[in-house]
């Protein structure tokens, strides 16, 4: 009985020991599905955190607080809209309504950019500065509720810089002298006919009472280098002469000063080009415009950006005022740069013996402007046949005045110096080097002409062609021997 009794608990550890090493697997299996489905459920509420704090962050931006709740320095949340780039259409395209920045053009030396202030991070929301939901406008600039720029200022008399263009308006002027009562509505793209027809109506003859003045007409290619002389030249004696400038549309040179005697003073203008009829349509223009915008502008000087005076202004006032004869060059000249030129089919109106050549610069009276701009014979046969080689602008003036004047009313003489003596088309054209004090004595009296039936010295009042570069020399002499400045 011992021996079996101790047969069965030699069975039974070896059971229990068994038990002991390899407990039941349900337990383990249990803690698994727990820990899964624990993860699971943490993941679901990540995900659901993340997207909540996304849009917590984008509103936490405007109203001071992070993605938490948590309380953040403005700074930091200025910081955090400001590194986001903006969406792709915001980039593309402009506010609707917004105003854009003034673009700033100089008009005289010596200016400064104005300042145009941005608005800080730290400003009010727009809508609520400026009451209308669009961005406030730069300092400086005034705007309407509707964003529509202002109407440009008015124009004075046949004058103004316009530049012209397919939709420029008309501009209604009146005469600017302050001693007549002309005026003249040709806008940038008035027809040349209306306004030629409209100065021919002019009076022609400056009337009794009034101070006669002197019409200073520019015909020039861009800008006018040699203007701060001319202001020197100038200087003192307003309510005397009238400036007109005609240069090509498309130059876009900044104003002068208003105290400038060339300010506003661009006329409606088109293209010149060199040696052509052109020439001849904007001296035309010019005379119109001068005798349009003043009744007491009495004589009428043709000149060039190159030109400069030789004399103080009361002498060359005095000099045209007083003539009895007009200065226009009005020559026969056989070959082929003169007689040469003539085209046969203008006759019988234009007869071979008629033809004449002269310089272009020339100092008309009232009476024989209105003539050239009322002309509506011999200008026109120019325009269809002097053509090419023939050059209008030596001979359409020379030869209508041989025509409708007698020889005796003009002076068959400029009163501009130009050196031809180097031959060829053009002629010759100085530097500063060449400016000295002799050449200009010389200059000024070096010649010898006929003044109201007087021998006289001063026979050249102005000279052309000189550079830009001399302009230095020019108003280091003038005061010395020219008499201003």
């Amino acid at each position: 009985m011992t021996t079996t009794k101790n047969l069965k608990q030699q069975q039974v550890l070896p059971m229990a020991a068994a038990g002991m090493a390899a407990p039941p697997l349900w337990p383990i299996r249990t803690k698994l599905l727990l820990c899964a489905a624990l993860g699971f459920t943490l993941g679901v509420v990540a995900t659901a955190s993340l997207m909540t704090s996304s849009y917590a962050t984008s509103s936490a931006a405007h109203r001071g607080g992070g993605a938490l709740g948590l309380f953040l320095p403005p700074s930091a949340t200025r910081n955090a809209v400001q590194d986001r780039p903006p969406p792709p259409a915001a980039r593309s395209q402009p506010k609707q309504g917004a105003v854009p920045p003034a673009r700033w053009e100089p008009k005289q030396e010596g200016a400064v950019p104005p300042v145009i202030r941005r608005a800080r991070t730290s400003d009010p929301p727009l809508a609520a500065a400026t009451g209308t939901g669009m961005p406030p406008p730069a300092a400086g600039i005034t705007t309407s509720a509707a964003a529509t720029p202002p109407p440009p200022p008015p124009a004075p008399p046949g004058i103004g810089g316009q530049k012209p263009g397919p939709a420029a308006p008309r501009v209604t002027t009146t005469a600017s002298g302050g001693n007549g009562s002309s005026s003249s509505s040709i806008g940038d793209n008035g027809d040349d006919e209306e306004l030629m027809a409209r100065a021919a109506a002019a009076p022609r003859e400056v009337p009794a009472g009034m101070v006669p003045r002197v019409a200073f007409l520019f015909l020039t290619r861009w800008d006018l280098p040699m203007a701060p002389l001319w202001e020197k030249f100038f200087e003192g004696h307003r309510g005397l002469f009238n400036v007109y400038v005609h240069s090509d549309p498309a130059f876009e040179g900044s104003e002068p000063p208003e105290a400038s005697a060339f300010y506003r003073r661009r006329i409606p203008s088109k293209e010149v080009k060199w040696g052509e009829v052109s020439m001849v349509e904007a001296e035309r223009r010019l005379l119109a415009h001068a005798l349009l915008d003043d009744r007491s502008n009495a004589r009428f000087v043709l000149l060039s950006e190159s030109h400069v005076p030789l004399f103080d202004f009361p002498t060359v006032y005095s000099y045209l005022v007083n003539s009895t004869k007009v200065y226009l060059e009005s020559y026969d000249q056989p070959g082929a740069t003169g007689r040469g030129r003539y085209n046969r089919r203008m006759s019988p109106v234009v007869a071979p013996w008629q033809w004449r050549k002269g310089s272009q610069w020339f100092d008309l009276d009232r009476g024989l402007a209105a003539d050239v701009v009322a002309d509506r014979v011999y200008f026109p046969l120019f325009r269809r046949f002097c053509r090419r080689n023939c050059y209008a602008d030596e001979h359409y003036l020379p030869t209508f005045l041989n025509i409708r004047r007698p020889s005796s009313a003009g002076a068959n003489r400029s009163l501009t110096w130009v050196d031809w003596s180097h031959g060829g088309p053009h002629p010759a054209r100085f530097t500063r080097m060449e400016v000295t004090v002799d050449f200009l004595r010389w200059l000024r009296d070096g010649s010898t002409c006929t003044y109201n039936g007087r021998t006289t010295s001063v026979c050249f009042l102005f000279a052309r062609k000189f550079l830009p570069n001399s302009l230095t020399r020019f108003l280091i002499f003038a005061p010395k021997v020219m008499g201003f400045g």
